[in-house]
Order: C-alpha cells, then sequence, then structure tokens
C-alpha cells in the first residue's frame, strides 16, 4: 500500500468514488481506503436500487441523461417536470422545515449537473419504468419526482465509478481500515493511520498498521447504522434488533475519528433512514439479493401488526415519502413486525421485490385462510379490520396509481387518504416485514465546500467530508433518490476542493 498521496479518500461508495474523481480532475494524486473486502465493496450505494432525484425541466434534460431511450417510449412517456422550487419544497416538507438551507441550496442546484458529470464519467442511465410510472391507457407517466436510476441499480453504480477509477490512475486498497487521523501540532489534518490485515487485507484484527500522508483527507465512509451499540446509545431502545439493509461496515469509523480531531457533531443524531424489511432477512444486506428484501408497495394495500389493526396511512403520499420512516412505526409495533396485505385487484402493480425467492409471503383463497397463515397475527381482530377498512372506502372516485388519486377511507381511527382499495378479491397476498434501517441522520458538520467544521465553528484545516457521514441535511425522513444525489453533489465538491487545496500545498506559493 501506498504511504503518500495527495489526497486520501476513506470510503468506496458513491461519494467517496465521486470525490476520487474529482479530486482527480485537479491533477492531484489519490489514494481511496475502503475497509471491505473486493467482494464487498461500494458501500451501501451497492445496495441501493440506483434512483437518483435530481431538478429537471422535462424531457430534454432526460433525454440528454438517456440518450438512448426508444422513440416510441418516449413518444408513449409523460416525465413531466420537477423544477427546483419542487425539489425545495419536498425536502424542506418532509425534514420538517429543518434541514441546512445552505447545503440543500446546493444539493438541489447542483443535482442536474452531477448526474451529467456522472456519465461523463460513464454512468449510463434508465428511466424507472414500473416502479415509478405505471401504464394507463397505453401512456406511462413519471410521479414522485423520480425518474431515473443508474443501469445495473446501485452495484451498476459503483462498478461504473470503480471503471472510471481505474482509468484514471486512482487507486483502491481493499481490506484498509483507517483508524484514526494524524494531525500536525497546528491542526491540520495531515494524514491517516490505517489496518490492512493479513491474507489480502481483511481489515480485522492482527494487521499492520500504518501511516498514509496526504496534503487532504476525504472522509466519506457511511454513518453508524451497522454499530449496535451507537444505534441504541443515538436513536433508542429497540434500534438493536433493526435489521441493516446495506453495508456491514458502516459502524462509524468516518465519523469518530474526526470527533477525536474536535469536529462538530451536526444533525439529528435520533433520526434514520429506515424502511420495511423482510422479517427474515439477514443481519446485514446480502449482495446477491441488494435491495431486494425492501416492500414498497404498501399503498396500494394495508399494513396491520400483531394486534390485527392498522396503524398507519398507508396512502399518506407517494411511496417515495413515506418509504424512509415507516421502518420506525413497523419497529415501534408489538414485536417489531407488521404485515402488508394485498388482493389479487392489484397483483399486477407490486414492485419486483415481491417477487423474490427469498420472501416471507403467504398466500389464502379467502381472507379467514390468509388470517390464519399470518403468524403472529390476532386473526379475528384482522377480520374486523379488513371489514370496517372497506366499508369505509368511497369507492365512486376512481384508482389511479399515478397520482395521489383522493380515493379514501372516512371515519376509520387511521383512514387511508388515498389509493384505497377493497380486500374482497381472492386470493389474497400477506407479506410479512420489520424494520430495515439504510443509514443514520447525524453525523459531521461541514460548509458549502464540504470542510469538516470543528466545535468552534471553524474549519480543520486539510479535512474535508460527503455523504452519509455528513449531519444537517435530512431530518426525520428524506424524499427518495435524494441519498445518492447529495453523495454525487458533495463528493464531488470534496473532491475539488480538497485536490485543489493538495496541488496547491505541492506546488507551494506562487
Amino acid at each position: 500500500m501506498r504511504t503518500q498521496a495527495d489526497v486520501v479518500v476513506v470510503g468506496a461508495g458513491n461519494a467517496a468514488l465521486c470525490a476520487a474523481l474529482s479530486a482527480r480532475e485537479t491533477g492531484a494524486g489519490v489514494l481511496v481506503l475502503e475497509r471491505a473486502p473486493y467482494a464487498e465493496r461500494g458501500g451501501n450505494s451497492a445496495f441501493t436500487a440506483g434512483a437518483m432525484r435530481f431538478a429537471y425541466n422535462g424531457r430534454a434534460e432526460i433525454l440528454e441523461l438517456v440518450p438512448d431511450l426508444s422513440a416510441d417510449l418516449a413518444a408513449r412517456t409523460d416525465f413531466g417536470a420537477y423544477p427546483r422550487e419542487q425539489f425545495l419544497d419536498d425536502l424542506a416538507r418532509v425534514t420538517e422545515n429543518r434541514c441546512d438551507p445552505e447545503l440543500a441550496e446546493i444539493l438541489v442546484r447542483d443535482s442536474f449537473a452531477a448526474l451529467r458529470w456522472l456519465r461523463s464519467k460513464g454512468v449510463r442511465f434508465l428511466p424507472i419504468y414500473g416502479r415509478q410510472a405505471f401504464e394507463v391507457d397505453g401512456r406511462f407517466t413519471f410521479w414522485g419526482g423520480l425518474t431515473i436510476e443508474a443501469n445495473g441499480g446501485g452495484r451498476g453504480l459503483i462498478d461504473y465509478l470503480a471503471r472510471a477509477c481505474a482509468g484514471n490512475g486512482i487507486a483502491i486498497e481493499y481490506g484498509a481500515r483507517a483508524t484514526r487521523l494524524s494531525a500536525d501540532d497546528r491542526g491540520r489534518v495531515d494524514g491517516v493511520y490505517v489496518r490492512q490485515g493479513r491474507q489480502g487485507g481483511q481489515g480485522g484484527q492482527g494487521g499492520r498498521t500504518a501511516l498514509v500522508r496526504a496534503a487532504a483527507v476525504i472522509l466519506a465512509a457511511g454513518g453508524f447504522e451497522a454499530n449496535a451499540e451507537w444505534r441504541t446509545r443515538y436513536l433508542g431502545p429497540g434500534w438493536d434488533v433493526a435489521k441493516v439493509r446495506g453495508t456491514r461496515f458502516n459502524t462509524g469509523d468516518g465519523i469518530r475519528m474526526a470527533l477525536e480531531v474536535g469536529a462538530a457533531p451536526w444533525g439529528q443524531w435520533s433520526g434514520a433512514h429506515a424502511v420495511g424489511w423482510d422479517f427474515n432477512a439477514p443481519p446485514f444486506g446480502d449482495l446477491s439479493v441488494g435491495d431486494g428484501f425492501q416492500k414498497h408497495s404498501y399503498p396500494w394495500g394495508i399494513m396491520v401488526n400483531a394486534d390485527g389493526d392498522r396503524f398507519v396511512d398507508e396512502g399518506a403520499d407517494f411511496r417515495n415519502y413515506t418509504y424512509a420512516r415507516y421502518g420506525r412505526v413497523i419497529l415501534a409495533q408489538p414485536g417489531q413486525f407488521a404485515w402488508q396485505v394485498f388482493d389479487r385487484k392489484v397483483a399486477r402493480l407490486l414492485r419486483d421485490e415481491y417477487r423474490i425467492r427469498q420472501v416471507t409471503k403467504v398466500t389464502g383463497a379467502t381472507l379467514a385462510e390468509l388470517a390464519a397463515r399470518m403468524d403472529g397475527v390476532d386473526p379475528g381482530r384482522f377480520l374486523a379490520t379488513v371489514s370496517a377498512y372497506n366499508a369505509a372506502i368511497d369507492t365512486d372516485v376512481p384508482f389511479n396509481p399515478n397520482i395521489k388519486d383522493g380515493r379514501r377511507t372516512r371515519g376509520l381511527a387511521v383512514d387511508k387518504t388515498n389509493w384505497a382499495n377493497t380486500l374482497d378479491t381472492g386470493p389474497f397476498e400477506a407479506y410479512q416485514v420489520t424494520c430495515g434501517i439504510t443509514f443514520t441522520f447525524g453525523g459531521l458538520r461541514i460548509s458549502t465546500g464540504a470542510e469538516v467544521i470543528d466545535d468552534d465553528g471553524q474549519v480543520i484545516p486539510g479535512l474535508y467530508a460527503c455523504g452519509e457521514l455528513v449531519g444537517g441535511l435530512f431530518y426525520f425522513n428524506y424524499p427518495g433518490g435524494s441519498g445518492l444525489t447529495n453523495g454525487a453533489v458533495f463528493g464531488r465538491i470534496a473532491g475539488q476542493r480538497a485536490g485543489a487545496a493538495a496541488v496547491a500545498a505541492r506546488h507551494g506559493p506562487p
């Protein structure tokens, strides 16, 4: 492993690799340190579906990112528009107006440019047909401000970026766990200590530790969602039993190292992105399944807990604006689980993740038969819940999955405000879910130039951060697809600033 570089990037997910590529554009020599072995590379990014939210004004900008879309399909698709003002409004609304206004403005302003830059690095995109646009009367209409994804999902995105790094002379060391930062007597960060394990580098105990000197260090090692002790300490009781959707390596190393040199903790340390996740999924993500354990078609059916009761408005908003907070709600239910229930009328709308082999599913020709098979649920209460739900639906309003259709219930303790379909047509299906945590919202404070800020409000020289370990942007919830875009936008900024500073330091004053 090299022991010196202009810029060292800690992490190898989307934000980290964007930072590395951006730093390389300045002429800086770049070294990337990835704690995971090669087979598990890519951090949380590799586990995502690859969707990226960005502001755009219409069809022309979509086609600039997806130029090889067939003319026939393009003609039958309404991409709409997602102007900056709407992106900002959505971000402010779902975070209850707590998001950092300066960081939010940069995220939105630079979102389209970041995707265009990614495409220049070899990343290819596709419209998200089937999950974000349904065919109605021969046309597709996109909804919820989320339109495209990386070809191949999160793993495809990481493959594209890693290939770009290799083509630009950027070395990635795998099994290389950064353990602490080095700083000079003036407080300038000048390197990072790295433990690289035996047998090709697994980053575990027993490996040798070396100091890698650098003019700038960029931290992009994710949050602390894979650290059960930190989850319980900061998120609260019960979070130690949550499933981790992504990598097992995001244990807060980057955050801890920065705090040790005086960085300011920032953002919502008690908050996290958490979703409905298959009840029998493994404790950490499985790259062979990727994001398939998620279960996000709940707007078309109902969710019930062990008591047989509904507990959320499944149709409160588009899935993009509710799924990241419903994991916390599921975790709070008796037994930390729920069942999602659908009938034959909506089965065609269920996302592909409902058809994977590793799924916790029961079926029944009748509701009574289904109830008997829903493990842990009070069957009598469940049947009473469905009966009351069916009777409360305003069936005069037509169902339309592409818009908030206003087809709702009235008079229930928890009403459903859109997409309320009667559960009356067998066969019926039910899927058991629990809480799957994606990433944590608390982290480090950064400037608009991605410089890490200390607890006196001053920049820590030589230290930058981007991605999920940055706090202050997301609170309580987030608009779907914002995470990867956040990583790309601030990864570019961190890389450009760190690279320029490192090159200037190498050449000295003019």
